[in-house]
């Protein structure tokens, strides 16, 4: 590789049916395309049958039912043929215990107990269950399941084989104890990877751990296998900073990003040995500056919610349940206090509802901390005496209390907000995405100039994305629900008669789940059966995992039905598409161009190319039709691949058209519906509010300055479609490429 940043990459998720082989064979599309780097999902050994790879078992080996070594090796070598580079996502913070093996570290541990070599590896409390780790997996009133087997040594629950101590015959001679899966989340004494009991946290701030558990990713650098990583939640590591500096010693600081959500004002530590995120921050203002601010209160109506008070319950909540255990632990750690053990809990619990962001990392973001404290005061004044007692605790970075609670504030906010809230808050749901907040529901131009200069000068490199396996709503359905902003009073009538054609009790759910039936439309009743299962239980207020309220769910799986069987339903779903289609289709080319061409390192998502209407996972990592891509980037027939490929080919091959952000702002009555910018070269104009900017009569006599000094009309520069990327070239006349 002649470059030690990737000019752009392109994602794909790695499993048993599309596995090292087959993503080399896709390497030459992705060429001609225009990648640079091809992106890899996890590549360790991970459960069987996972099809995420973020289970990982063992660090010693690329996953076997993925191509193993020779794959990875095999693929490489492709890349290089290409020119391409290569960059893995990898897992420090847990490993995936749901099936312990011989050989692994947790079968070793629930073995041998603390005397096990690897019990210092997981993050274990054996103080609170009188030395034995807690493992949640009996079903109700199922103890009668479990088997010991001294002949074999195991013992068996159902599937579940676990070993058996040395020198013992009996169950309650083992360093485990099996208990109800609904003990976990108030009794675990492991840390998890948030609320999932089968991923079980490391310690990799050691450096035996962090040595065992990066020994095959040393060998990938080393041997010029891989080129850059990209770090799954970093939020999770008791140290990231220090994690990022061994990163950078073990790969000869090749280029990192990290999965760190930012909260809106919020900034990445300058001082971590990476490039910047992985996007979900670029994401949020791409969306927002799509969106009609008029749209605001008429949707607002739909659902009057306050959202900050809702974050708060949501949060209080999950810290009270799902995440007890992990707050339990953190009072075990605190040094002696003059206060109850319940209301060390309460005060302990009250901070972390009230936290603005995922985390702090001490000495850096105090004044976050010292922001919840004050929220925890104002919302409790009761607990005053106790919070003045945690606040020197937890603002002290050598106190092993302040050190878990840092680790843990991020998993109440994700449990709390990304996986409850963001699916209770259905004003406008394109603006539920990790990444973003809610509450803030659109941004001027002049604003997200600012925060794109802002990047340019401070993270130039870091990776820019619209979609992700994590994303709730693909970007192409976050296009299409956006319009909705524009078309309020619209929306507020179709509501009303989906609603009443198949109603749902939680009329807030309803919208939400209408306003996806919507943005994905036309989605098959399978694909929306899940979707509607995972959302409301998500949401949990009706609901639940745990405790399905099966005629609540009834409702809400008769509007699947009705979506597809209602002749009503049908047609005022088939009405609204004809109506917003063509503004949904301007938004998605308008936000793709976006993505590939402000600062940063653009990302592809897996088949987001072609046009991808796809929901919260599972549902976004279905299988991409790489022929059928490649037939259609070989006849140009699919606008939105056509763009990207032409931006991406001029982003890997003309760099220097990208070295710096001059906003550029038209002139006209129209004005309002550009978005426009210089990259030193490379100049692109989207339309911003299309349906608004047909209501206008379009655009009228509204002009662009170009960087080269000379003015064009608008509407000449988009004759083609709703974005341009234009070409500046020494001076001659600008080269214009448009999207069809």
């Amino acid at each position: 590789m002649d470059h030690r940043t990737p000019r752009n990459t392109y994602r794909l998720q790695l499993t048993a049916s599309f596995g090292l082989a087959e993503a080399a064979s896709r390497l030459p599309y992705l060429r001609d395309l225009g990648v640079d780097w091809v992106y890899l999902s996890p590549l360790l050994d991970a459960e069987a049958g996972s099809e995420h790879g973020y289970d990982v078992r063992t660090h010693g080996s690329v996953d076997a039912s993925r191509g193993g070594a020779d794959g990875l090796a095999a693929l490489s070598a492709e890349a290089r043929r290409l020119g391409m580079g290569v960059l893995v996502d990898i897992v420090p913070n847990h490993v995936g215990v749901a099936t312990p093996a011989p050989g692994t570290w947790w079968w070793d541990v629930l073995e041998h107990g603390q005397a096990s070599r690897y019990a210092d590896h997981f993050d274990i409390d054996w103080d609170a269950a009188g030395g034995r780790l807690l493992l949640p997996v009996l079903g109700d009133d199922d103890e009668r399941s479990i088997e010991v087997d001294a002949e074999r040594r195991e013992v068996r629950y159902h599937e579940l084989r676990l070993p058996m101590a040395p020198d013992t015959t009996a169950l309650d001679e083992q360093h485990y104890a099996l208990i109800s899966w609904r003990r976990g989340d108030r009794e675990l004494n492991y840390r998890r990877f948030f609320t999932v009991t089968s991923l079980a946290g490391i310690r990799v701030e050691e450096p035996d751990v962090f040595d065992a558990s990066h020994a095959e990713i040393g060998r990938w650098f080393r041997e010029g296998l891989v080129d850059g990583l990209r770090v799954d939640h970093p939020d999770g590591l008791r140290d990231p900073g220090q994690y990022l500096d061994r990163l950078a010693e073990l790969t000869g600081s090749a280029y990192v990003v990290v999965e760190k959500i930012l909260e809106p004002g919020e900034a990445l530590p300058s001082s971590w040995a990476c490039a910047g995120t992985t996007g979900y921050d670029v994401l949020a203002l791409i969306d927002r500056v799509l969106t009609d601010p008029t749209g605001e209160r008429p949707l607002s109506a739909l659902d009057p919610a306050d959202y900050p008070a809702l974050v708060h319950s949501t949060k209080r909540a999950v810290a009270d349940g799902p995440l007890l255990a992990e707050v339990r632990r953190i009072v075990r750690d605190l040094p002696p206090l003059d206060a109850s053990p319940s209301a060390l809990l309460d005060a302990v619990a009250e901070v972390l509802a009230c936290f603005p962001v995922y985390r702090s990392y001490l000495p850096l973001g105090a004044e976050h901390l010292a922001s919840a404290l004050a929220g925890a005061r104002a919302q409790r004044p009761d607990l005053a005496s106790v919070l003045d007692q945690l606040r020197p605790v937890l603002g002290d970075p050598h106190q092993p209390a302040a050190l878990r609670f840092q680790q843990t504030s991020g998993m109440v906010m994700a449990k709390g907000v990304e996986d409850c809230a963001f699916y209770r808050y259905s004003r406008l749901t394109s603006l539920n995405e990790v990444g973003g907040d809610p509450a803030t529901f659109s941004l001027s131009i002049p604003q997200f100039h600012a925060a794109m200069a802002h990047r340019q000068s401070t993270w130039p490199a870091a990776m820019t994305t619209l979609s992700t396996h994590d994303t709730k709503r693909s970007e192409d359905v976050r296009a299409r629900i956006a319009v909705l902003a524009e078309a309020p009073e619209l929306w507020v009538s179709t509501l009303a008669t989906l609603l009443e054609v198949a109603p749902i009790p939680d009329r807030s759910f309803g919208n939400l789940f209408w306003q996806a039936v919507y943005g994905a439309w036309p989605i098959g009743r399978d694909r929306l059966h899940a979707y509607a299962e995972k959302a409301m239980r998500e949401a949990g207020n009706r609901t639940s995992w745990i405790d399905p309220d099966e005629t609540y769910e009834r409702s809400v799986h008769a509007a699947v039905d009705a979506a597809h069987d209602d002749e009503r339903a049908r047609r005022v779903l088939v009405a609204l598409d004809a109506k917003l289609a063509d503004a949904g289709r301007s938004n998605a080319l308008a936000a793709k161009l976006l993505s590939l061409t402000v600062p940063g390192v653009p990302d592809v998502y897996q088949g987001s190319e072609l046009g991808d209407l796809s929901l919260v996972d599972p549902d976004n990592r279905r299988p991409v039709d790489f022929d059928a891509a490649e037939a259609a980037l070989a006849a140009g027939t699919n606008p939105k691949q056509s763009l990207t490929a032409r931006t991406l080919r001029l982003r890997r091959d003309r760099p220097e058209l990208f070295t710096s952000y001059t906003p550029l702002i038209a002139d006209g009555a129209a004005a309002e519906h550009v978005v426009a910018f210089d990259r030193g070269g490379a100049v692109t104009v989207v339309t911003r509010l299309p349906r608004g900017l047909a209501a206008r009569g379009g655009w009228g006599g509204t002009t662009l300055a170009l960087p080269d000094g000379t003015v064009r009309p608008v509407a000449e520069l988009l004759a083609s479609g709703p974005v341009a990327l234009l070409v500046l070239d020494d001076g001659h006349e600008p080269s214009t490429g448009t999207a069809p």
